[in-house]
């Protein structure tokens, strides 16, 4: 059974960085894509980023520049660097991870496996 375990998110001010972490203990992600998503109170879940199995990453408009996406298979995990953050992206931050993930956009709904999500607060 895939479990996906977020951490690293917090309280910062604007402009600072934080970088989210997901682990999958004992699960090689190897072959699949991975996703990072987020959902601000009151809105609707939208992906930020993903990486496909290849390497390949996507970004949606807001987090291109400032985020960057990467993975470590040896480890099974996969992380998100958050510079230049904004009191726009405070929201709950998922990682998500699937079969065909990521190969065609950052929102496909091919992810199968989501963790329990981490918080992250920028603060004005």
């Amino acid at each position: 059974q895939l479990r996906l375990v977020e951490s690293g998110g917090g309280l910062v001010q604007s402009g600072e960085s934080l970088r989210l972490s997901c682990e999958a203990p004992g699960y090689g992600l190897d072959f699949l894509g991975l996703g990072w998503f987020r959902q601000a109170p009151g809105k609707e879940r939208e992906g930020v980023s993903c990486i496909t199995s290849g390497g390949t990453t996507k970004y949606v408009d807001s987090a291109k520049g400032r985020f960057a996406i990467s993975r470590d298979n040896d480890k099974d995990t996969v992380y998100l660097q958050m510079n230049a953050l904004k009191p726009e992206d405070t929201a709950v931050y998922f990682c998500a991870a699937g079969l065909a993930a990521c190969d065609n956009s950052v929102s496909a709904p091919e992810y199968n496996h989501w963790g329990q999500g981490t918080q992250v607060t920028v603060s004005s």
